[in-house]
């Protein structure tokens, strides 16, 4: 692998395209998934559209669809999206569309909850529901894992997954993405990391099976790679397909990168792409902080998975500035960058960026800009210009 090549124009690295099968995206800025906890019975609605078409508009090569469960019981809370049915699939057809005609490749994380599945949504408290969420009717429901072990105390005890539970459980994955593609989307990811249910499997702190699905690395890595097989197989050969990690559990006894060193290389065998290296998530909420955190904290990961599995990879968390992501790409540590929880704060961030790493040229014009906006931004920058003060916004001074 190497690093994204500069142009004699000394184009940035974020901002040069990257072709992955047919699919090209037109900058390696990637929207991350974030659930939303709004949806109704799985269906996405107006606010999906709005939160993701703005990504879109902001300039973004790629978003992807927060995590959309397989089933109605692998749902992390009873706000979350759903491909289980074919009601679930208008919605997300036209986010797909929105995405595409405004620039951006239109991007879906199939998941399954798990043992994590049946808890709260996160601003009632991001823990095990209680008798206010039945109130407010968030019911329980049975959840699944690899073995019988609560997340924590006074969490629910899941069902062990018999043979004939795992055989449906993948009839389920192969259908939901038969119907990512009916919705329209270019690129699919398998969520393996973060404590759901495929991450479950692969820690040896959260499955003590004893049959094929459990005991050495081989075991426990058995039923993820079934499932990259029957996605992979029911997913367009034409279209990428990429594989969320938790790189490393940061808790004793549980996943180190050589096993997801060794995952990848697995996966790549059977037609992943790209590697997404995030970390954690095993006990507690996604974002509860077992690693320790701060500016591009995951970036070895990335870089490590890259180098040793021969795959490509992007590099996820706490990637705040431009030149921090641009540097991610150009010193070769990554092939592609993804953006979360930043966009929430400037969802016009990638189009941000590429005013802050260009030296002049044709982004200072907004001709990367939507029209609709670009057109009346262009008219304002010479008067801007004339003002006394400090540098513009994102500006070079």
């Amino acid at each position: 692998m190497t690093a994204p090549a500069q142009d004699a124009a000394s184009k940035p690295a974020l901002f040069s395209p990257i072709t992955l099968r047919g699919v090209t995206a037109k900058n390696r800025i990637l929207i991350s998934p974030m659930c939303q906890y709004s949806a109704d019975d799985g269906v996405a609605n107006d606010w999906h559209l709005v939160h993701l078409g703005k990504f879109a508009q902001g300039g973004a090569g790629t978003v992807m669809v927060e995590a959309t469960a397989i089933a109605p019981e692998g749902r992390i809370t009873h706000g979350d999206l759903g491909l289980w049915n074919d009601e679930q699939l208008p919605p997300l057809k036209r986010i797909a569309a929105f995405l595409r005609a405004n620039g951006s490749v239109p991007a879906i994380q199939l998941a399954h909850a798990g043992r994590k599945a049946s808890m709260q949504r996160p601003w009632y408290g991001n823990a095990a529901l209680t008798p206010d969420d039945a109130a407010r009717g968030d019911q329980p429901w049975r959840i699944v894992a690899p073995s019988p072990i609560p997340m924590d105390d006074g969490w629910l005890k899941p069902h062990e997954l018999t043979q004939a539970d795992l055989t449906q459980m993948l009839e389920d994955w192969r259908r939901a993405t038969l119907r990512a593609v009916s919705a329209g989307y270019d690129l699919l990811e398998v969520h393996c990391a973060h404590g759901y249910l495929l991450h479950e499997f692969l820690s040896p702190l959260s499955n003590l099976r004893n049959d094929q699905y459990g005991g050495d690395r081989a075991g426990r890595m058995r039923f993820p790679l079934q499932v990259i097989e029957t996605v992979r197989a029911a997913w367009p050969k034409d279209k990428p397909l990429f594989v969320r990690v938790s790189s490393v559990d940061g808790l004793d006894g549980g996943i180190v990168l050589e096993d997801s060193v060794a995952f990848a290389q697995e996966a790549k065998t059977r037609g992943v792409d790209v590697i997404d290296c995030s970390s954690g998530g095993l006990m507690g909420s996604a974002t509860a902080a077992r690693i320790p955190r701060g500016y591009s904290f995951q970036v070895p990961f990335a870089s490590e998975i890259r180098k040793q599995a021969n795959i490509a990879t992007m590099a996820v968390g706490l990637i705040l500035h431009p030149q921090q992501a641009e540097d991610v790409l150009a010193e070769g540590h990554a092939d592609i960058v993804a953006i979360g929880r930043e966009v929430l704060f400037d969802p016009n961030w990638p189009l941000h960026a590429e005013l802050s790493l260009t030296d002049g040229g044709a982004t200072e014009t907004f001709e990367n800009w939507p029209k609709q906006y670009g057109w009346w931004l262009e008219r304002r920058e010479p008067g801007l210009r004339k003002l006394d003060g400090p540098a513009l916004p994102f500006r070079k001074s």
